[in-house]
């Protein structure tokens, strides 16, 4: 079993930014893929961007040239730098790593508030 938090969620004005974090029990960000998925209010929860081991990124069209996902170089931690934040940004972050067909791991999320 392993156990994703993420961090770094807040209230920011438009145009700020903030980076967020999630820190996995053990290092499981080394292979594969994982991402960061976001659920605004009243919405399905989306694919915001993704990022595998070789480095390869892939992003939602809508945060393109705003957001950076990343990851260290232990495999314990996944970051998701937001520049230029929108109100259309606000909601819910959850990391998200699958590790095998049909099992994947969720953290609680963190949540971001962009105010106009």
């Amino acid at each position: 079993q392993v156990q994703l938090v993420e961090s770094g969620g807040g209230l920011v004005q438009a145009g700020g930014s903030l980076k967020l974090s999630c820190a996995a029990s053990r290092s499981i960000f080394s292979i594969g893929a994982m991402g960061w998925y976001r659920q605004a209010p009243g919405k399905q929860r989306e694919l915001v961007a993704r990022i595998t081991s070789g480095g390869t990124t892939n992003y939602a069209d809508s945060v393109k040239g705003r957001f950076t996902i990343s990851t260290d170089n232990f495999g314990n931690t996944m970051y998701l730098r937001m520049n230029s934040l929108k109100p259309e940004d606000t909601g819910v972050y959850y990391c998200n790593k699958p590790v095998a067909y049909g099992l994947e791991y969720w953290g609680k999320g963190t949540l971001v508030t962009v105010s106009s």
